[in-house]
């Protein structure tokens, strides 16, 4: 078909340049977006006399029918079209004839797709903010179910004090939070309009740009009209998010993975997310865990594809930045997907909770609770560490907790040992007597579960 641009051209593009060229066959995930956009740009002109009210709503009407068409299945976008725009354009063409022309009074391809890019992103923020406060809620509920089920803590990946689920979970409950504030931020920067910045000169007809901004819901136009069509930061920027979204999701796989195994039992993976062996019966593998940890590196390429594409381009529009779409919807894709799956595997995940405290026990995460209370009888740290490091190795000898130990054989080691002890020790103590803000004592969760609640209240979507 005759592209929208060849009256400049005397003979065709080479096929082989063509297809190489055209984005129609990822750009057509715009048809909405570019739809809109149109209908916006349209209603603005014809506020500023610059078609007729019969012109805007013969092409508005006209509009609305290809989209219909395409949802409904009865108009294809086919790869006979370079872009998404040519696409729109020329079905509108056809259906209206010179009425249809019009559409392209004062607008280029440029800010076009830079428009069409944006109303896309905003709404990847959206979905991809709503499945986090998803999560969050998950993470929520298990925090409220196990504020008394003790665990291990771990440093170096070894046991290292005692916890809590709820605490453990607190944690990733923090990350995700963090994640939402991200998209909300960069929602805040990106929600700017950059339809009438032309082809990087504004134009001459008498846009109203603030209008155009208001009906499609952005705070209001971009300011610089290069800036408007070469800008890219926000996509750089979600993806930067996505990854960190993504690093979360992995770190949290990683465990889901070892409390998995046969050495630890922390948790039971429900049945539709778990796969087995096609050799070894015995076996029901963390399936979702470990691709959502292996995706992560999938979406680590495409900011960095995205940004190597970005670095060397000078203003304003450069044929590269068509680049900036194929990974960078993958990688939203991916992102999403993995947010999904996460949470309804943590959602139906089973927690052994007398699993957890008997490796927190045998784990002497106690033992920094037992050198304190040396101390606070009168013994110098560094006497005491050694102390409880000397109990320790017995321990471990004879395959026993500290608190298995009999007062006798305690005093063995330090005469300063009495009966109150096994109270200054207990997995209970250890935890609750923790109360400073961001501690796993039970009054010091409730009190982060109650602030917890109240953030998903008051952050319930973004914008």
């Amino acid at each position: 078909m005759a592209q929208l641009w060849g009256g400049r051209f005397t003979k065709e593009t080479d096929k082989l340049v063509y297809r190489f060229n055209a984005s129609i066959s990822f750009d057509r995930k715009f048809y909405r977006q570019d739809i809109a956009g149109s209908k916006a740009h349209v209603a603005m002109l014809f506020q500023q006399g610059i078609l007729t009210r019969e012109e805007q709503a013969q092409i508005t009407e006209a509009l609305d029918a290809i989209l219909e068409d395409v949802e409904s299945g009865k108009l294809e976008i086919t790869d006979e079209y370079e872009d998404i725009h040519s696409f729109v354009e020329a079905n509108l063409i056809d259906r209206l004839g010179d009425a249809g022309k019009k559409l392209h009074t004062g607008r280029s391809r440029n800010d076009q797709v830079a428009l069409d890019m944006r109303l896309y992103t905003r709404d990847e923020i959206k979905e991809t903010d709503d499945l986090l406060k998803k999560l969050l809620e998950t993470l929520l509920d298990i925090m409220e179910k196990h504020t008394d089920t003790v665990m291990p803590g771990f440093t170096h990946l070894q046991k290292a004090q005692p916890i809590t689920l709820a605490h453990h979970m607190g944690a990733y409950f923090e990350m995700f939070k963090r994640d939402r504030q991200r998209l909300s931020d960069i929602y805040k920067r990106m929600n700017y309009c950059p339809l009438g910045s032309g082809a990087l000169a504004g134009t001459t007809y008498p846009l109203d740009r603030e209008y155009t901004a208001k009906l499609l819901g952005f705070y209001g136009p971009t300011q610089n009209s290069m800036d408007g069509v070469s800008d890219r930061d926000y996509l750089i920027e979600f993806l930067s998010a996505l990854c960190t979204v993504m690093m979360h999701l992995s770190r949290f796989s990683e465990e889901v993975i070892i409390w998995n195994s046969n050495e630890y039992q922390f948790v039971e993976i429900d049945d539709a997310y778990s796969t087995g062996s096609s050799i070894m019966p015995q076996k029901k593998n963390p399936d979702i865990a470990e691709l959502v940890r292996g995706k992560t590196g999938r979406v680590y390429g495409a900011l960095i594809s995205l940004l190597t594409t970005m670095k060397g381009i000078p203003l304003a529009y450069n044929k590269d930045m068509q680049e900036d779409k194929e990974l960078t919807f993958d990688a939203m894709d991916t992102a999403k997907g993995c947010l999904a799956l996460f949470e309804g595997m943590l959602a139906s995940m089973k927690f052994n909770r007398d699993a957890m405290r008997k490796s927190a026990s045998l784990g002497f995460t106690n033992a920094t609770d037992a050198a304190d209370y040396l101390v606070n009888h009168g013994v110098p740290f560094r006497d005491a560490h050694g102390v409880i490091g000397q109990i320790v190795l017995s321990c471990i000898e004879k395959g026993i907790a500290i608190e298995d130990m009999s007062l006798w054989e305690l005093k063995q080691f330090s005469d300063v040992f009495e009966e109150d002890i096994y109270n200054a020790i207990s997995m209970e103590t250890c935890v609750n007597k923790r109360l400073t803000i961001g501690a796993p004592g039970k009054e010091a969760m409730e009190r982060a579960i109650l602030e917890a609640r109240k953030y998903l209240q008051e952050n319930p979507v973004i914008g």
